[in-house]
């Protein structure tokens, strides 16, 4: 990413960076029934019916550039400065070692010695970590071994591969947004999935486009250089993936995290949840084309409204110009899982006053006033966004969207990071499922929470949903 100095791009990021953040206004949490939809378990098996029948392009789009590192955060914290949290969740790792699926990649005398705790503490979490080793904190979070299977070690990749797979008989795509430098062992671990299953399917992969990212400012405003002398700059977060995403051809695309996966002994409520996601799509996308084309247009978008709930009650169809009607009815639609909410960090579901208009939207904490009225709607949330989605990126009539037009570039986030000790400055583009899918429709449903099973720490590897066999 070339930037001349002084540029008109530099000033745009720094006021950007070093502005008031856009706040996003919450009218009210996303609730039963207000919101967010429940189906009888019998409705759910009409949907997967459908979604099983049906002949569309299914594509599974999973972002997986992320580094493990954040994964051993507390073995690195152990080695450098050890406190009581960090020593006691190493004495965790180091007492349940042999149930971790890496355990198996331990040469076997080093493997004896552990068992026996013959082994130097500092050395050993070293071996683990760096590249002198197993090199578990160097690679990406997809690649590190997640389960026991069988015979098997499998990483997140693979897992991935084999759970999508599980979703449909016909031929399934999957598209991995990865780090380039891992490009290699990420094909040599899927391609040994699909030789072991037998299955055809079509695997591409892309990288974060660079000229996405963000200038990084000193606390004094100025640019940060890195050691060639060059601009500094930063990946900006997972909004940058909205091109990614719009450049894949496909009737349905399914969104998840590369961490959140199970075991295959646990995975069946993933699996089901996807045909549901993927079958109520299909059958909302044609009811809704339906009732646009009707005779009775407002009557029957009205009606459709009060079973999706994918607009504000507090908004009329009647009342609609066409061109207010037709901004809501032809754009990319996405259908989004929730889950009870149990104190996991991230979005909700929301209710949102933009300018005095109510819409549905994914927000993030960091979007929202940390006190005051905003916070106690924010905190009396009772569903959590696990990323579980199933979108449409075509309208009503299959005419592709460009959904660089139903992205609010407003919503992006200030951040503060570190680099070589000191802060940096700079700005994230609005969220992938935050603003950048601002003027999306959103049909909300109930999931269950045995499908948000993420690793976000080392020791989520020893929860059930990721062991060999059940309790």
């Amino acid at each position: 990413m070339e930037i001349k100095e002084n540029s008109a791009v530099i000033e745009k990021y720094r006021a950007l960076t070093f502005g008031e953040q856009p706040e996003v206004i919450l009218e009210r949490p996303c609730k039963m029934d207000d919101g967010i939809i429940h189906h009888a378990d019998f409705e759910k098996n009409k949907f997967r019916f459908i979604f099983s029948s049906s002949e569309q392009e299914i594509t599974f789009f999973i972002p997986a550039s992320g580094s493990g590192s954040r994964m051993f955060n507390f073995l690195y914290d152990f080695l450098d400065n050890p406190t009581e949290e960090s020593r006691g969740n190493t004495e965790k790792f180091l007492n349940s070692i042999s149930d971790f699926a890496f355990f198996e990649l331990l040469p076997y005398a080093l493997k004896k010695k552990v068992k026996n705790y013959d082994v130097n503490l500092d050395e050993f979490i070293s071996y683990l970590l760096k590249s002198s080793g197993l090199g578990l904190g160097d690679l990406p979070k997809g690649l590190i071994p997640f389960h026991r299977s069988r015979s098997f070690i499998l990483n997140a990749f693979q897992e991935q591969l084999l759970q999508g797979l599980r979703v449909k008989d016909d031929d399934i795509s999957f598209h991995f947004t990865i780090n380039k430098e891992y490009e290699g062992k990420i094909k040599d671990a899927l391609l040994a999935i699909q030789h072991l299953t037998g299955r055809r399917c079509n695997i591409t992969w892309s990288e974060q486009n660079i000229s996405t990212n963000s200038i990084a400012f000193d606390d004094s405003q100025q640019v940060v250089y890195a050691n060639n002398e060059e601009i500094l700059t930063r990946p900006s977060g997972h909004g940058a993936l909205l091109n990614n995403l719009d450049a894949i051809n496909s009737d349905i695309i399914f969104i998840k995290n590369i961490d959140n996966v199970q075991h295959e002994i646990y995975s069946q409520d993933s699996i089901d949840l996807f045909k549901y996601l993927g079958g109520l799509l299909i059958e909302f996308k044609k009811e809704l084309k339906a009732a646009y084309l009707s005779d009775n247009q407002r009557d029957e978008l009205t009606m459709l409204n009060e079973r999706y709930q994918f607009i504000s009650p507090d908004m009329s169809f009647i009342n609609m110009s066409k061109d207010q009607l037709d901004a809501i009815v032809l754009r990319p639609i996405r259908i989004c899982g929730m889950v009870k909410n149990e104190g996991q960090p991230g979005g909700g579901p929301f209710w949102v006053n933009e300018g005095g208009i109510i819409s549905k939207q994914i927000v993030e904490k960091a979007q929202i006033n940390n006190k005051g009225e905003q916070y106690k709607i924010m905190v009396q949330s009772q569903y959590f966004n696990p990323v579980l989605m199933a979108v449409s990126t075509t309208d009503i009539f299959g005419n592709k969207l460009s959904l660089t037009n139903f992205s609010d570039p407003n919503k992006y986030f200030k951040v503060e990071k570190t680099h070589l000790n000191k802060t940096i400055h700079f700005i994230e583009l609005p969220g992938l499922w935050n603003g950048s899918m601002a003027n999306w429709t959103s049909v909300f449903v109930d999931a269950p929470s045995t499908a948000f099973t993420p690793v976000k720490t080392v020791l989520d590897l020893l929860t059930n949903a990721h062991t060999e066999s059940k309790p």
